[in-house]
């Protein structure tokens, strides 16, 4: 099928809290797109009969293997989060894999043209070498201690663990160096909604 309009890819990043998956959600709620969020897909590459199953259970062990044949979710990260190596081993194993799964569901919705955009979530869009794939990046951004107040309270994560997760990801200024479009998430819902309509006003009114 030939399409008539144009066809968006675009990523959405930001550090932890910051409200990406209240963005995605929106977005999939009012306009015609697809989205993959990057953990999603990890977790189903290793599903049975997904590409990355049986290397991992080699990787890991078949210990963590329950009775109907999916991964014991918990027990796996327990063990490759004590073994940097290991850790090492999985990630080389299942990040170039969810790479190819995005790849593949994108041009399909491009041939399909039953969508207009498909937005790509991932922590690590940029370290993960996604700038490529994409037409455009969105930074949906927060202050950090507000961070830390949604994550205390909607996941119950203590303070250390949340400094620690920071502490690992992209400053401010990092992020928005590859940024496109920025969205501040420090506000009502109302107000974060406002700032998407006025981004995909913008697109939808140049087709």
């Amino acid at each position: 099928m030939k399409r008539n309009k144009p066809f968006r890819v675009i990523g959405i990043t930001g550090g932890v809290g910051a409200g990406k998956s209240v963005v995605l959600n929106y977005l999939k709620e009012k306009y015609p797109c697809e989205i993959l969020v990057a953990d999603d897909i990890g977790n189903e590459v290793k599903m049975p009969g997904g590409r990355c199953y049986e290397a991992f259970i080699e990787l890991v062990g078949e210990d963590i293997v329950l009775e109907d044949g999916t991964i014991d979710r918990a027990k796996a990260a327990e063990k490759i989060f004590a073994d940097d190596a290991l850790l090492d081993e999985v990630n080389a194993l299942i990040h170039p894999a969810v790479k190819d799964e995005v790849r593949e569901r994108t041009a399909k919705a491009r041939e399909e043209c039953k969508v207009g955009f498909v937005f790509i979530e991932a922590a690590l869009l940029i370290e993960a070498g996604y700038l490529p794939e994409l037409d455009e990046l969105w930074y949906v951004c927060a202050g950090e201690s507000l961070r830390a107040k949604r994550l205390m309270e909607a996941r119950g994560y203590s303070t250390e663990r949340i400094e620690g997760i920071m502490e690992q990801q992209l400053t401010e200024e990092e992020f928005r160096k590859y940024a496109h479009r920025v969205i501040v998430n420090d506000g009502t819902i109302e107000e974060l909604k406002e700032q998407i309509d006025n981004i995909m006003g913008d697109y939808l009114w140049q087709e």
